[in-house]
Parts: C-alpha cells; sequence; structure tokens
C-alpha cells in the first residue's frame, strides 16, 4: 500500500512529521511500500538531510503551497489548488495511493477531502472517529467535529461506520454502539436525539441505548454517536480536564516532602496512568465516510504521534474499511428513505 504524509500540516511540523516518518519506515510492524512526503520539495528535503536519512519506500512530492492552522477551510479548498493537503488528496484520486496522514488544518482536511473524494455510497456526510480511553478498550466517538450541524440519518451512518471501524480494524467482535444524550431513558433527550435514538434501535446495529458523559471511559462501549458539535466539545472537555488534573497532581506532590516522597514511589503508576490516554498512542483519528482513507492527527502531534498515525492509516487499508460501510449501509437503506 501507499501512503501520502502532510509534510507541511501540525504546529510541530515540518520537523515532527519527518522524524514521525523515519520511525514509522524503522517499524516493521507498519507494513507499507511507500511512503509520498507531501511539501515544499526544498523544505522536505532539508529536514531529510538534517536527520542524514534516505530509504528506497520514500518519494517526495512537490506542494508549493500549505494550510495554516487558522485559515478558512472552505478558503483553502478554494484557493490553495497546490496545498500539501490538496496534493496528497490528488495522489488518492489518482489511484496513486491509498490513504492519506495530516495533522493540519483539520476543518481543510474534511472540506478538500469531501470535495475531492466524494462520500461512500450510502453516505450522507462524513464523520471523525476520535479513540478515547476507555476501561475496556479503546472507544470511538463519531463525529468528533467534522460537521456540526446533523440530521438523524447522518448519525445513524455515523453509527454503521464506527461499528465497522471497531470490528474490522479493531478486532472487536459485534460492536456495542451508544448515542450520547442526557438520560440513560430512551425518553431522554431532544427530539433530533429521540429519532436518531430510534433510527439506530431499528437497525442491525448492537445498539445499547442512550448514554452519559460518565460513560465514555467508565461503560463497556466501542462507539459513541453524536453530532459533531457535542463531540467536539466533548473532545475538547476531555483533554482540557486532563491537563488540569495532570497540573494539580504536580502542584500538590510538590506540596510538602512527604507527598514528594510519595509521587516518587508512585511515579511509576501515574505514567502508566498518564499513558493510557495520550494521543500520541493512538496517533490520529480516521475521518471515515470518504472515497479514501483519511487520518487526521493532532494538531500538536510529536514524531510519535504521526508514527502512529501512518499506523493507523495503514491498519484502515489493510482491513478494507470502506468496502465494509458499503457493505453495512446497504442493510440501512430502508432506514434512510424519507
Amino acid at each position: 500500500m501507499r501512503i501520502a504524509l502532510d509534510v507541511m500540516g501540525g504546529d510541530k511540523s515540518p520537523k515532527a512529521a519527518i522524524e514521525g516518518a523515519v520511525e514509522a519506515l524503522a517499524d516493521s510492524s507498519i507494513d507499507f511500500e511507500k511512503l509520498f512526503l507531501v511539501g515544499d520539495e526544498t523544505t522536505v528535503q532539508a529536514e531529510l538531510d538534517r536527520v542524514s536519512f534516505t530509504h528506497k519506500k520514500i518519494e517526495v512530492v512537490h506542494a508549493p503551497e500549505s494550510v495554516e492552522m487558522h485559515e478558512s477551510a472552505v478558503k483553502s479548498v478554494r484557493q490553495k489548488k497546490k496545498s500539501s493537503i490538496a496534493v496528497s488528496l490528488d495522489l488518492i484520486k489518482k489511484g496513486e495511493c491509498e490513504a492519506f496522514v495530516s495533522a493540519g488544518n483539520t476543518g481543510a482536511v474534511v472540506a478538500a477531502s469531501t470535495i475531492k473524494l466524494r462520500t461512500i455510497p450510502g453516505i450522507e456526510r462524513a464523520g471523525i472517529a476520535s479513540p478515547l480511553p476507555n476501561e475496556h478498550g479503546p472507544c470511538n466517538m463519531i463525529d468528533a467535529g467534522a460537521n456540526v450541524e446533523a440530521k438523524p440519518s447522518h448519525l445513524l451512518g455515523y453509527g454503521i461506520m464506527g461499528a465497522v471501524y471497531a470490528n474490522h480494524v479493531q478486532g472487536k467482535e459485534n460492536p456495542r454502539v451508544g448515542l450520547m444524550s442526557v438520560g440513560e431513558e430512551d425518553s431522554k433527550g431532544t427530539d433530533f436525539t429521540r429519532e436518531v435514538f430510534q433510527m439506530l434501535k431499528d437497525s442491525h446495529l448492537n445498539f445499547v441505548g442512550n448514554i452519559e458523559g460518565h460513560d465514555l471511559f467508565e461503560s463497556h462501549l466501542d462507539v459513541v454517536v453524536c453530532d459533531g458539535f457535542v463531540g467536539n466539545v466533548l473532545l475538547k472537555t476531555c483533554e482540557a480536564t486532563a491537563k488540569a488534573v495532570s497540573k494539580w497532581l504536580r502542584q500538590e506532590m510538590m506540596a510538602s516532602p512527604i507527598r514528594q516522597l510519595g509521587g516518587l514511589i508512585a511515579k511509576g503508576a501515574f505514567k502508566a496512568a498518564k499513558e493510557r490516554g495520550n494521543y500520541e498512542t493512538y496517533g490520529g483519528s480516521p475521518l471515515l465516510g470518504v472515497n479514501g482513507i483519511v487520518i487526521i492527527g493532532h494538531g500538536s502531534s510529536s514524531p510519535r504521534a504521526i508514527k502512529n498515525a501512518i499506523r493507523v492509516g495503514a491498519e484502515a487499508v489493510k482491513h478494507h474499511v470502506n468496502p465494509h460501510i458499503e457493505e453495512e449501509m446497504a442493510q440501512v437503506a430502508s432506514l434512510l428513505v424519507e
């Protein structure tokens, strides 16, 4: 398989992207035949020279423009036809590669992917499936921000796509799907969520009903369905809470010599707990529903995160995610007839 990496996207790029690519190429568990490094050719080559790295699987693809993190997604798609995002997606569109990885402007990646690749038959809107740490393994929240306004049918698609990903890529048999709401009772929520509830219930999915915020980390769930507005707020709240708790712990541990000693003793446990929620471990979030594999990394992605995002892309291609999504959507076609 062939993967395109956006070297110019992300707060720490191009340095992090190149170093992540080097780590991916050194990891024998990540299987691909070609890695396209897409970005300004001079910049990319300078970074490769800096790390003194050459590899037969690498090919540099020139993209003279880049999309900044603050830029308008729609404007960037219209005005920057030669950006690293656009050029990478053109490689997929032309059949020259199967997956695209970017830690760049999320809105631009979503907009360009939707316009250039279009959606899989049966899918109206693509969704970002963001992995969250759960006591029972990764729980995929979809949509984590691709579309802040959605129809009930979109969320049915999210449930299908999330379940396919959990099953075929993560190896979860008969994935458990929940709907984010304000209470567990069937009647809770808005008219919108109640309509989604009924559609999910009538589908062939292993739908466990409404869930609440605490279920994200405690309950046995594989997929959490929500619209992109709710999902993005939840995701950023989780990130901010984790940072705040970590900061508070450090402050309290330094408050006295006894606490400092206790902190040293418990250092291994704290490190292990932090690792369970470390986004670098998960690498990136798949944008499910477009005709191609697109992996969106955190804007602050480190080399390790980039490496694991490449791994996620390779796994999605290997397990034929998109054909499975198309097959599953055919089973719920009757529920989508208005």
